[in-house]
């Protein structure tokens, strides 16, 4: 297949940061090329009824220059679609002549795990493509387009929400994406100064949690000449509590690839700290001293939940993601070129193109426990009890392995 002539790229997926990086990327190096790039728009869905298409948009020049590389989303737009799922025993054979319709000769696809999934499944039944990591969640082994902006966001949003909470003296719980990997809920919290993170990896303590709730925040108000002060709580939606189950809304349903919508984290951490709250006496007794008990009405400090939702991967891409995107994206064409596919972009250093095999760059990687330990020792709680940062020391002998 060395040599393409005419290519198409797909986005897959959430939509997130740096994914326009990605569209821009890929058609401007496949443009200097020689190269004809083309838009399939919708994702998989796209794929599948590509056959049925009267035209697609090539990205010439002239088309490239509309595309706002800084904005968030896709200008290929997306779908949650898994081919394998779909009941028509020629699918494969469907899309086969979809792309030789347009004359199209491989794929560059843009997406997470799931995304990830297909495109190997597609290039084992003799699909040409290659895929461009995006998620958010930075739950693959390489680096994600998405994820860089998340997390600003997450930080953003988490550091001003203080403000409401310290105006009324409320805990605040801050529900975040991730799924079973607590990446963007960690970087965002540390980020955001939050006191607590409550990640998936970490089956949480709520007693544990409490006693240092009720400690920090006692000590703000007292301390205030207003009698002000806050809590803030960062949680990933793939909450578990201490004896490892998984708390989530009963009837939230599945998603298109088969996995249970996760929501109710934020909630249940409310729950959990108000229902302790109510149950300790010395509470009210402070509520007293510091002069805001209200019998019946305000008794205990409230508990409040915000989602931030799809705020976090909506608007504007921070520049890492824009540049991270643009290099794999134009990365992907080369190695197309090359007949090269079946493989996850790494990145790019220097002239090096790097990658790997997709299936292994889809296998999820989780937050490293010894660096919560870290930041343990700095006084941030993760719902159990603090493990003690133990440094193993290491001299390099050159610059570390880096993006930028």
């Amino acid at each position: 297949m060395e040599g393409v002539r005419n290519i198409a790229v797909l986005t897959s997926g959430g939509d997130c940061g740096g994914l326009n990086g990605v569209v821009k990327g890929a058609a401007g190096m496949a443009c200097s090329m020689g190269i004809k790039c083309f838009v399939i728009p919708n994702g998989y869905a796209g794929l599948y009824n590509l056959v049925d298409l009267e035209e697609l948009t090539e990205l010439t020049e002239e088309r490239i220059d509309l595309i706002n590389a800084n904005m968030a989303g896709s200008e290929a737009g997306h779908s949650r679609v898994k081919i394998k799922k779909i009941k028509d025993e020629n699918k494969y054979e469907r899309i086969k002549k979809g792309l030789e319709k347009f004359n199209l000769d491989a794929l560059v696809i843009s997406g997470g795990d799931d995304s990830g999934s297909v495109m190997v499944d597609l290039c084992k039944n003799g699909i040409s493509c290659v895929h461009v990591p995006k998620t958010m969640d930075l739950d693959l082994q390489t680096y994600s387009v998405g994820g860089d902006s998340t997390i600003n966001k997450i930080a953003v949003y988490a550091d001003e929400l203080k403000t409401t909470g310290r105006t009324h003296n409320r805990v605040i719980v801050m529900e975040v994406f991730g799924r079973y990997a607590g990446h963007t809920a960690f970087r965002g919290a540390i980020a955001a100064d939050a006191d607590a993170v409550i990640i998936p990896e970490i089956p949480v303590d709520f007693d544990i949690l409490y006693e240092r709730i009720k400690s920090k925040l006692l000590r703000r108000i007292s301390s205030s000449d207003v009698y002000a002060g806050t809590y803030l709580i960062v949680v990933a939606e793939g909450l578990r509590d201490a004896s490892g189950k998984e708390i989530v809304e009963e009837n939230a349903g599945v998603d298109s690839f088969g996995h249970k919508k996760l929501a109710g984290a934020g909630k249940y951490v409310c729950q959990e700290v108000t229902e302790r709250f109510k149950a300790d006496a010395s509470i009210k007794e402070f509520m007293g001293k510091i002069h805001m008990y209200v019998d019946g009405i305000y008794e205990i400090p409230e508990v409040r939940f915000v989602a931030p939702g799809h705020l976090v991967r909506c608007g504007r891409s921070s520049a890492y993601d824009v540049n991270f995107g643009k290099e794999v994206g134009a990365a992907a064409v080369t190695l197309l070129n090359k007949g090269v596919v079946g493989v996850t972009l790494s990145g790019v250093k220097g002239n090096e193109v790097r990658y790997m095999s997709a299936e292994n760059a889809i296998e999820q990687r989780h937050v490293d426990l010894d660096q919560v330990s870290l930041f343990e020792q700095l006084g941030v709680c993760f719902g159990r009890k603090p493990k003690k940062f133990d440094p193993k020391l290491k001299e390099l002998k050159s610059s570390p392995e880096r993006y930028m």
